[in-house]
């Protein structure tokens, strides 16, 4: 089971890989903030559907109010109810690619995986034949932030790389 944020949910879905989460977590808990985000402020744009018609998709209320009032000043209000709900539930992840999100996790003991950790464990466990292509259409499709460094790494990371 992870807990996720919106970012991943949706990138994922707009890439057409939201199925990798159900294969390797079964569960994924999201926050109401997250949902409202994804499903109804995001109505019309990609994965918004898909992501409303996953059952395995639940939403959890969190219960730890003053921790959700800390961490929603340092992160925005999903990201901060995605953390609050980790540290209620202890998933195997919190699913998050926001850098000061995925730092905050840490400080609080919460492992993460990021949307393109996703596609890595998605190649080594032979669901992807490829990363390159995933990793392509997101910063086409999705306008993913992935500097050229990182992008190489990550290749290198999958076999991928120039050098591989």
């Amino acid at each position: 089971m992870i807990v996720s944020n919106s970012s991943p949910l949706i990138a994922l879905a707009a890439i057409g890989r939201l199925d990798l989460l159900r294969e390797f977590f079964e569960r994924v808990l999201i926050p109401p903030e997250v949902r409202l985000e994804v499903v109804e402020r995001g109505a019309g744009r990609a994965g918004a559907a898909e992501i409303a018609r996953a059952c395995w998709i639940e939403v959890r209320e969190v219960t730890r109010d003053a921790l959700l009032r800390e961490l929603a000043i340092h992160v925005e209000p999903g990201e901060a109810q995605a953390l609050a709900l980790a540290c209620e539930v202890s998933p195997d992840f919190l699913l998050v690619d926001d850098y000061q999100a995925r730092e905050k996790a840490k400080d609080l003991g919460v492992r993460v995986v990021g949307t393109v950790g996703v596609l890595v464990e998605a190649k080594r466990r032979g669901r992807l034949q490829t990363v390159k292509p995933s990793l392509d259409a997101l910063r086409t499709l999705f306008a993913f932030r992935l500097a050229d460094k990182l992008y190489r790494q990550v290749l290198d990371a999958a076999g991928e790389g120039s050098s591989s």
